[in-house]
């Protein structure tokens, strides 16, 4: 469930809330992200889940805040689209009605006094104190209620001294010229907070542009045909089944499958590929996409909540609302900061009136103190690198599902690949076929009757194979019994003979005698094919003959090899497939290390035992990888595989490009140097900021100003991750 929290202003501010929510009966974890202001809330039994949405928003009402559920999406499955920029007018008010305090200043450069009347400072000060920083003073009431500190209490007793102090001054000193005042710096301090805030809130909203930018590429109506008449529907009257008719230059309302037409498909925005995609008969098309020149005609596959742009949306708003291993350090230091930075300002001040007897700089160098501790940069440091980071990846094609896989890619020693369909085109074709007896039209005719049923890549490169060949396959009722054997081959009766068709390791299994044909299969596993051997196991097992596959390396694979090792990384292939296949592959790739004929089972031992090297990262695309993915310090996944495959991995590439891997490994580690830059700037402003407040070196006015160039430069600095360009 996800709530939108506002009156957050600070890392302490997040940490509360959390407390607060975790506490609530029924949940289970909670995690609240500062830069987005949204907490989500995970339930130990999901049944309860909207009956708890109340007690939610109460305590969190109970902490000083206002929370909302934000867990619902529309009719098409996507949420709702972030709210609309900061209002800047406050922030203007408060700089027209401080200008005039500060002029005094300016004139003293130029040995000019343009000192105002002190009760015309007093009207200046006043609106911006009490009205346009009314704000600190209830976000500070409800820290206060809550038993706890915050930002806006730290504004607020700081600005409140200052401006005490200077109406005490003005009153004591009526009548008896005029007093040197101090309202110019409450009222700075409170414009220069309210300016930091409203850049901060610019900058944030940059950082969730991936959001709006997929948001934005959801079209509002279809054009159905139905009855042989097309009729303009909003999306949410669209079903699976649907044919669609998509025009020129349209977006494409919804996930299908081409029907009728041929054209060329512009994914950019949801693939990162920039080249338009033909698309023709059979194909598959994504929502979002853009048509190019030709009519289409689609039939509907998924809709809504189901849909690719949504899941997508989905899976970037979490990562975005995730919180990574290393805020856990921060919101410890964030739950003692307040406090201690309240004692640093009472012992301040006590120091500086009783030891000193100057009350008058023990208030200030207090309110110095106060101003510019707040933890505001502290709680920002990590979220918006995250949010900047995983939004840079997603307009490249590399969906990240939760900021953890993105913290942890940036230290990954070990790239483990599989083979077919992650490194390879996953298109084998049959180039060679030979039968123990010399009939090699039965070898093809019983070897595709087997893999008649089957949509695996192998057994379709047989079945064309027969086609092209003219061979006879036998009727569908002819054959019996189609069982996969995992990891081996699969086993069938065909017209009253039991064959297995499989690997080398199966025949062996079951003792078939291999001598005719192991030459022949050496030379060709030599030339890095994939060998399968069929066999008759009705009386003695007996061989039938031996099926060679050919599947081409992608184009972008060795490119992305010597980029990943270039890198540092060392590169590991793991297949099912036979040792001189898969070192053939290696060998053309520049692969460090080969394993090969390792089952299914096996391959998570296997990245299990490769973490001794240290962080793994596992890239995979079929149902088989998924416990290796699951196993991996991060998994990768191609979006061209198996739903379960993605669904095991921490991220996912939407274009089955292995150049995406060093990409998505250079994105985490760019974002990790952020997060560290982030976090010794936010801890150096205030290491260094709080001693110098406190020996007086330092006003209150600076003090403000230098809080919120904090803030906002670690956003800033943040945002320059959107300025990354892939090379894949």
């Amino acid at each position: 469930m996800k709530l939108a929290i506002e009156g957050m202003t600070c890392a302490s501010c997040a940490l509360r809330v959390e407390k607060a929510l975790a506490r609530v009966p029924g949940v289970s974890s909670v995690s609240v992200n500062l830069a987005t202001e949204k907490a989500e809330v995970a339930f130990a039994d999901d049944a309860g889940v909207h009956a708890d949405v109340g007690l939610l928003i109460q305590a969190v009402d109970k902490a000083g805040y206002v929370a909302r559920d934000e867990s619902a999406v529309d009719a098409a499955g996507v949420a709702p689209v972030p709210p609309a920029g900061p209002d800047a007018r406050p922030v203007i008010w408060a700089a027209l009605l401080s200008a005039p305090l500060v002029l005094p200043m300016v004139g003293y450069l130029f040995g000019r006094d343009w000192m105002l009347d002190g009760w015309l400072q007093l009207a200046l000060a006043t609106p911006v104190q009490f009205w346009l920083g009314a704000g600190f003073y209830r976000a500070g009431w409800r820290a206060l209620r809550a038993g706890a500190g915050n930002m806006d209490l730290l504004v607020a007793l700081g600005t409140s001294a200052g401006y005490g102090l200077s109406v005490y001054l003005l009153w004591t000193h009526a009548g008896h010229g005029m007093p040197h005042l101090y309202f110019e710096a409450s009222a700075v301090v409170i414009t220069l907070v309210l300016l930091g805030k409203w850049l901060e809130s610019r900058a944030k909203r940059q950082t969730t542009e991936a959001i709006r930018a997929l948001n934005a590429l959801r079209p509002e109506q279809a054009r159905v045909r139905r009855g042989g008449v097309d009729v303009d529907l909003p999306i949410a009257q669209v079903r699976p089944g649907d044919l669609v008719v998509i025009r020129p230059g349209e977006r494409v309302p919804v996930d299908a499958i081409v029907v009728e037409g041929a054209s060329d498909v512009d994914e950019s925005l949801i693939t990162g590929e920039s080249l338009p995609v033909a698309k023709h008969a059979d194909d598959a098309v994504t929502g979002g996409a853009v048509n190019g020149q030709g009519l289409l005609v689609v039939r509907t596959t998924a809709v809504g909540t189901e849909s690719t742009l949504a899941r997508i949306v989905r899976l970037v708003e979490s990562a975005q609302a995730g919180k990574a291993p290393i805020q856990r350090l921060v919101d410890r230091v964030s739950s003692v900061f307040v406090p201690v930075v309240i004692g640093i300002a009472l012992l301040t001040l006590l120091v500086w009136g009783l030891g000193r007897g100057d009350w008058e700089a023990a208030i200030l160098n207090a309110v110095a103190v106060l101003v510019i501790a707040c933890p505001c940069a502290l709680g920002l440091a990590t979220p918006t690198a995250i949010m900047a980071g995983t939004g840079v990846a997603a307009r490249h094609g590399i969906l990240i599902k939760d900021a953890e896989a993105l913290e942890v890619a940036h230290g990954v020693k070990v790239v483990a690949f599989d083979k077919t369909g992650t490194l390879t085109e996953g298109r084998p074709e049959l180039v060679a076929f030979e039968a123990a007896d010399g009939d090699h039209a039965a070898l093809l005719r019983a070897s595709a009757a087997i893999q008649s049923g089957s949509e695996h890549p192998l057994a379709r490169a047989v079945t064309e194979a027969a086609t092209r060949e003219g061979v006879a396959v036998p009727a569908a009722n002819a054959v019996r019994e189609v069982r996969a054997v995992a990891g081996r081959g699969v086993a069938a009766a065909v017209e009253s003979r039991a064959l297995r068709l499989g690997s080398t390791r199966y025949m062996e299994e079951l003792a078939v005698p291999l001598d005719a044909l192991r030459a022949r299969a050496a030379q060709l596993q030599s030339e890095g094919r994939t060998v399968s051997w069929l066999a008759d196991i009705t009386g003695a097992p007996a061989l039938v003959g031996l099926l060679a596959f050919g599947d081409a390396p992608k184009a972008s694979a060795a490119a992305a090899v010597q980029r990943l090792q270039a890198q540092g990384i060392h590169t590991v292939l793991i297949t099912g497939d036979n040792p001189g296949s898969a070192q053939a592959v290696a060998t053309a790739l520049g692969i460090d290390t080969v394993h090969a004929e390792v089952l299914p089972e096996h391959k998570a031992s296997l990245v299990a035992a490769l973490k001794a090297q240290g962080p793994v990262a596992m890239v995979g695309d079929g149902i088989n990888d998924a416990p290796a993915l699951a196993a991996a310090d991060v998994g990768i996944a191609m979006s061209t595989g198996t739903d379960v495959a993605m669904q095991a991995a921490g991220i996912t590439l939407m274009r089955g490009d292995p150049a995406l891997v060093g990409d998505a490994i250079d994105i985490s580690r760019r974002t990790w140097a952020k997060i560290r830059q982030n976090l010794f700037w936010a801890f150096v402003y205030n290491v260094v900021g709080i001693p110098l407040a406190a020996l007086g070196l330092l006003s209150p006015v600076l003090a403000g100003a230098a809080m919120a160039f904090s803030s906002v430069s670690v956003v800033g600095n943040a945002l320059l991750l959107r300025r990354w360009k892939g090379k894949a």
